[in-house]
Protein backbone atom coordinates (compact mmCIF):
# COMPACT_ATOMS: atom_id res chain seq x y z
CA UNK A 1 0.00 0.00 0.00
CA UNK A 2 3.11 2.34 1.08
CA UNK A 3 4.12 1.56 -3.01
CA UNK A 4 0.63 2.74 -4.17
CA UNK A 5 0.85 6.08 -2.44
CA UNK A 6 4.11 7.04 -3.53
CA UNK A 7 3.08 5.63 -7.22
CA UNK A 8 -0.02 7.83 -7.14
CA UNK A 9 1.81 10.98 -5.47
CA UNK A 10 4.19 10.67 -8.12
CA UNK A 11 2.25 9.84 -11.37
CA UNK A 12 -1.42 10.75 -10.07
CA UNK A 13 -4.17 8.12 -10.55
CA UNK A 14 -4.21 7.92 -14.19
CA UNK A 15 -0.76 7.60 -14.27
CA UNK A 16 -1.37 4.51 -12.32
CA UNK A 17 0.28 1.47 -14.31
CA UNK A 18 0.10 -2.12 -12.58
CA UNK A 19 3.51 -3.00 -13.72
CA UNK A 20 5.09 -0.03 -11.79
CA UNK A 21 3.23 -0.34 -8.77
CA UNK A 22 4.35 -3.74 -8.56
CA UNK A 23 8.19 -2.72 -9.27
CA UNK A 24 7.58 -0.15 -6.67
CA UNK A 25 6.29 -2.69 -4.29
CA UNK A 26 8.92 -5.56 -5.56
CA UNK A 27 6.31 -8.35 -6.34
CA UNK A 28 4.58 -9.20 -9.78
CA UNK A 29 2.16 -8.09 -11.42
CA UNK A 30 -0.28 -11.18 -10.86
CA UNK A 31 0.34 -11.02 -6.97
CA UNK A 32 -1.31 -7.52 -7.16
CA UNK A 33 -4.49 -8.67 -9.50
CA UNK A 34 -4.60 -11.66 -6.98
CA UNK A 35 -4.72 -9.81 -4.15
CA UNK A 36 -6.78 -6.84 -5.42
CA UNK A 37 -9.08 -8.07 -8.49
CA UNK A 38 -8.69 -4.96 -10.16
CA UNK A 39 -8.00 -1.24 -10.43
CA UNK A 40 -10.88 -0.05 -8.42
CA UNK A 41 -9.12 -2.68 -5.78
CA UNK A 42 -5.91 -1.03 -5.86
CA UNK A 43 -7.62 2.80 -5.41
CA UNK A 44 -10.18 1.55 -2.68
CA UNK A 45 -7.26 -0.47 -0.84
CA UNK A 46 -4.87 2.27 -0.96
CA UNK A 47 -7.53 4.95 0.23
CA UNK A 48 -8.22 3.12 2.95
CA UNK A 49 -4.45 2.61 4.01
CA UNK A 50 -3.64 6.69 3.42
CA UNK A 51 -6.71 7.33 5.95
CA UNK A 52 -5.19 4.91 8.17
CA UNK A 53 -1.72 6.22 7.89
CA UNK A 54 -3.34 10.11 8.46
CA UNK A 55 -5.07 8.98 11.55
CA UNK A 56 -1.69 7.83 13.24
CA UNK A 57 0.51 10.30 12.42
CA UNK A 58 -1.85 13.17 13.44
CA UNK A 59 -3.35 10.72 17.06
CA UNK A 60 0.50 9.35 17.36
CA UNK A 61 2.22 10.96 20.74
CA UNK A 62 4.96 9.53 22.69
CA UNK A 63 3.89 7.72 25.85
CA UNK A 64 5.11 9.70 28.26
CA UNK A 65 3.63 13.56 27.38
CA UNK A 66 1.00 14.41 29.68
CA UNK A 67 -2.61 13.59 27.73
CA UNK A 68 -4.11 16.88 25.81
CA UNK A 69 -7.17 18.71 26.49
CA UNK A 70 -10.37 18.63 24.37
CA UNK A 71 -8.52 21.61 22.34
CA UNK A 72 -5.16 20.15 22.25
CA UNK A 73 -6.46 16.82 20.61
CA UNK A 74 -8.44 19.00 17.71
CA UNK A 75 -5.14 21.61 17.04
CA UNK A 76 -3.10 18.34 17.01
CA UNK A 77 -5.59 16.02 14.86
CA UNK A 78 -5.95 19.31 12.05
CA UNK A 79 -2.29 20.66 12.43
CA UNK A 80 -0.72 17.62 11.78
CA UNK A 81 -1.25 17.45 8.72
CA UNK A 82 1.02 19.84 7.51
CA UNK A 83 4.20 18.39 8.43
CA UNK A 84 7.28 18.20 6.10
CA UNK A 85 8.07 15.05 6.20
CA UNK A 86 8.18 12.78 3.46
CA UNK A 87 5.30 10.59 4.65
CA UNK A 88 2.72 13.55 5.30
CA UNK A 89 3.70 15.22 2.12
CA UNK A 90 2.98 11.67 0.03
CA UNK A 91 -0.11 10.84 1.38
CA UNK A 92 -1.74 14.85 1.24
CA UNK A 93 -0.63 14.86 -2.41
CA UNK A 94 -1.75 11.26 -2.96
CA UNK A 95 -4.99 12.49 -1.22
CA UNK A 96 -5.68 15.00 -3.68
CA UNK A 97 -4.81 13.01 -6.52
CA UNK A 98 -7.12 10.58 -5.33
CA UNK A 99 -9.81 13.54 -5.17
CA UNK A 100 -9.20 15.06 -8.30
CA UNK A 101 -10.01 11.80 -10.18
CA UNK A 102 -12.87 11.42 -8.48
CA UNK A 103 -14.49 13.79 -10.34
CA UNK A 104 -14.39 11.40 -13.68
CA UNK A 105 -14.64 8.13 -11.64
CA UNK A 106 -18.23 7.45 -9.78
CA UNK A 107 -16.79 4.46 -8.40
CA UNK A 108 -13.93 6.54 -6.68
CA UNK A 109 -16.12 9.03 -6.25
CA UNK A 110 -18.17 7.24 -3.98
CA UNK A 111 -15.12 5.89 -1.73
CA UNK A 112 -13.96 9.16 -1.34
CA UNK A 113 -18.23 10.91 -0.34
CA UNK A 114 -17.64 7.70 2.22
CA UNK A 115 -13.74 8.62 3.68
CA UNK A 116 -14.51 12.22 3.43
CA UNK A 117 -17.99 11.79 5.55
CA UNK A 118 -15.96 9.70 8.47
CA UNK A 119 -13.37 12.44 8.15
CA UNK A 120 -15.53 15.43 8.60
CA UNK A 121 -17.38 13.22 11.41
CA UNK A 122 -14.28 12.95 13.46
CA UNK A 123 -13.82 16.24 13.52
CA UNK A 124 -17.08 17.44 14.22
CA UNK A 125 -16.67 14.69 17.54
CA UNK A 126 -13.41 16.42 18.77
CA UNK A 127 -15.25 19.73 17.96
CA UNK A 128 -18.12 18.86 20.23
CA UNK A 129 -15.70 17.70 23.07
CA UNK A 130 -14.55 21.18 23.04
CA UNK A 131 -18.07 23.07 22.81
CA UNK A 132 -20.46 20.36 24.21
CA UNK A 133 -23.55 22.45 24.15
CA UNK A 134 -23.42 22.46 20.44
CA UNK A 135 -25.86 21.05 18.41
CA UNK A 136 -24.69 18.02 15.79
CA UNK A 137 -25.88 19.92 12.82
CA UNK A 138 -23.38 22.88 13.75
CA UNK A 139 -20.95 20.80 14.45
CA UNK A 140 -21.01 18.97 11.41
CA UNK A 141 -21.37 22.80 9.70
CA UNK A 142 -18.04 23.41 11.68
CA UNK A 143 -16.07 20.40 10.55
CA UNK A 144 -16.64 20.63 6.93
CA UNK A 145 -15.34 23.78 6.77
CA UNK A 146 -12.50 23.10 8.63
CA UNK A 147 -11.36 20.17 6.53
CA UNK A 148 -12.29 21.32 2.99
CA UNK A 149 -9.88 24.55 4.23
CA UNK A 150 -7.16 22.21 5.10
CA UNK A 151 -6.91 20.20 1.86
CA UNK A 152 -6.93 23.55 0.08
CA UNK A 153 -4.03 24.83 2.17
CA UNK A 154 -2.63 21.71 2.26
CA UNK A 155 -2.54 21.66 -2.19
CA UNK A 156 -1.17 25.36 -1.96
CA UNK A 157 1.46 24.36 0.65
CA UNK A 158 2.13 21.17 -1.08
CA UNK A 159 2.78 23.09 -4.50
CA UNK A 160 4.80 26.03 -3.04
CA UNK A 161 1.90 28.31 -3.38
CA UNK A 162 2.35 29.18 0.72
CA UNK A 163 4.90 28.24 3.04
CA UNK A 164 4.34 25.93 5.86
CA UNK A 165 4.46 27.75 9.33
CA UNK A 166 2.23 30.14 7.00
CA UNK A 167 -0.42 27.02 6.01
CA UNK A 168 -0.17 25.93 10.01
CA UNK A 169 -1.26 29.98 11.19
CA UNK A 170 -4.00 29.74 8.71
CA UNK A 171 -5.76 26.63 9.94
CA UNK A 172 -5.22 27.61 13.95
CA UNK A 173 -6.46 30.58 13.07
CA UNK A 174 -9.78 28.88 11.49
CA UNK A 175 -10.24 26.46 14.48
CA UNK A 176 -9.89 29.58 16.47
CA UNK A 177 -12.55 31.19 14.40
CA UNK A 178 -15.00 28.03 14.33
CA UNK A 179 -14.54 27.25 18.35
CA UNK A 180 -15.86 30.86 18.61
CA UNK A 181 -18.56 30.51 16.30
CA UNK A 182 -19.62 27.83 17.94
CA UNK A 183 -19.32 29.47 21.17
CA UNK A 184 -21.77 31.83 19.37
Amino acid sequence: MEAAARVIARRGVRGLRVEELAAEAGVSTALIYYHFKDRAGILRSTLEFINDRAERYTTEREPDAPPLDARGELEQTLLLEFQDTPEVRENSTAWGELRASAVFDPDLREDLARATLVWVQEVAELLGRVRPMNGAAALAASAERLTALLEGLSVRWLSGSLPLEHARELMAGAIDGELERLRG
